[in-house]
This record gives structure tokens, sequence and C-alpha cells, in this order.
């Protein structure tokens, strides 16, 4: 992952840019690189409330793409949010957790990622990636568990 910064005003620069890439819909792993704590002024559907914008990496075939994604903190939402941080692994489906954002960047998961249309100001029809949901982690197949003081040959 390249890291980011400001240029200054003599630096050089060298890396094109690689286009734009619009992914089929389907499944994808993601890794965030980005958090950023922001604010839901309200809307027709959803009263203010505190949000996340993530940004989510997707490395695919078609290229790198960086999906920008909203967290609302807010009851209605709640079933987002649990999907999101089940899917990065901190949490168990039906387990409650307290939220903790800090470990949020660099953290993977796996989600579906649809495409969005939407009408341009020139009345031209664009399209988008964005995330529909987040996928579960698979469970890890468990080991039986030894009864204490079980023989293991090679092991003392």
């Amino acid at each position: 992952m390249d890291i980011e910064r400001e240029f200054g005003w003599d630096d050089y620069i060298e890396n094109d840019s690689q286009g734009f890439v619009l992914l089929p819909e389907g499944d994808y792993d993601f890794v965030v690189t980005k958090f950023e704590r922001s604010r839901h002024n309200g809307s027709a559907k959803l009263p203010p409330c505190n949000k996340a914008v993530l940004t989510l990496e997707i490395k695919s075939d078609e290229g790198t793409v960086y999906i920008n994604h909203n967290l609302f903190l807010h009851s209605k939402t709640e079933g987002m949010l649990c999907a999101f941080f089940t899917a990065i692994g901190a949490r168990k489906k039906g387990e409650k957790l307290k939220m903790d954002w800090s470990k949020v960047t660099g953290a993977k998961g796996r989600c579906r990622v649809g495409i969005h249309e939407y009408t341009k100001k020139d009345g031209t029809i664009g399209k988008i990636n964005d995330i529909k949901y987040f996928h579960e982690p698979p469970e890890k197949a468990q080991e039986p568990a030894k009864p204490y003081g079980a023989y293991t040959p090679g092991n003392f």
C-alpha cells in the first residue's frame, strides 16, 4: 500500500493514474485504509447523528478500487454497525460490543459490492461501486478438545 502524502510545490511526480475501475457486482475481500469521524446533518430517513466515514480498499483482477462507506451511529442502523464489526472479526453475531474505532484502520473483512447509478449534473447516468452489506467471517474449524493429561505421541 502506498503511503499518501501532500506534495510540495517543487516535488517530483511519476505515478500515472490507473483510471477509473468499476468492479462487477460480487463478493470481495477488503481492508479498511482510512477512518474519519464525521457528522450526518439529518435527512428524510435519518435524524442528525455521528457517522464513521470508512475508505475500503478492494484489490481485484480489474484493479484496485477504493470505496467510501458511511456507517451511521444511530439505532435505526445498528444492524449495519453490528454487521461491520462482525465482518472484521471484532464481534460475534448476537454479542454485545463496545465499538472500538481505534482498531478499525487496517481491519480486514469481506463484503458484497454493488453498482449504484446516479444522475450527473449534465444529465447523464454515472455508475459507482457501493457496499451492499458485510459478510460474517467463516467459522474456523476447531480441533476437538483433548482431555487433561491425554497422551500425544512425540509431545512430552
